[in-house]
């Protein structure tokens, strides 16, 4: 079986997309490129998380052909593949239905700097893209557009993608920006949230680049 490790990341990260919260059912898709191949390890389309194994796991080529396995990989597998091909910094996509992250989408609305752990998105919001159809070319380079020089971006009326150098990284990233959602959704009820002055989160930037990379558990 061709990226056995891999293979076995991608099924434990959408196993704990469903025991964390970050998606329900069969939603959401992660992936890993394996770059000194150009070969992308992605979640199978329409499979339960808890009985899918590392060989239900497909491995495709940056245009969505199937190089190894026998199940349809993600329908959503565009979202993944224009990240690899344009930027050199992501080498392992999350896309999840995250509860609050997904209503501010719904809302159209951006995630500004009123909680700190905004901060691992890479600058002082966290976008939201364009509305396109699911599984298409449009929807993903909207996504694209909507994450330049960030790893986390909302995407309008469904959910949210995070992006990292490693599938650990990418799902810490989606699980902090869903607590910055949540923060940020439940203190507009109470009122408006302060938000954190520009030179603070440059200071923050600076700050998370030290300490907020986690290591595969």
């Amino acid at each position: 079986m061709k990226f056995k490790e891999q293979r076995e990341l991608v099924v434990k990260y959408c196993n704990k997309m469903i025991s964390t919260g970050l998606t329900r059912g069969t939603g959401g898709n992660i992936s890993i490129f394996v770059r000194d191949e150009n070969l992308v390890v992605i979640s199978p389309s329409g499979i339960d998380y808890e009985t899918m194994t590392a060989e239900d796991v497909v491995v495709i080529d940056l245009d969505g052909n199937v190089v190894d396995g026998t199940n349809r990989p993600s329908s959503e597998y565009h979202l993944h593949t224009v990240f690899y091909k344009q930027r050199d910094d992501i080498d392992s996509v999350v896309h999840a239905h995250p509860i609050y992250a997904s209503t501010l989408s719904v809302l159209g609305m951006e995630i500004p700097s009123a909680y700190y752990l905004n901060a691992v998105c890479g600058g002082p919001n966290v976008r939201c893209a364009k509305y396109a159809l699911n599984g298409t070319e449009e929807l993903a380079e909207n996504v694209f557009e909507a994450m330049r020089d960030r790893f986390v971006v909302l995407m309008a009326n469904h959910g949210l993608v995070a992006g990292a150098k490693d599938v650990a990284n990418a799902f810490n990233k989606a699980e902090e920006i869903e607590l910055s959602a949540e923060v940020y959704y439940k203190a507009k009820l109470l009122g408006e949230p302060n938000i954190i002055s520009d030179e603070g989160v440059q200071e923050m930037l600076v700050a998370f680049k030290k300490y907020s990379q986690v290591t595969v558990k």
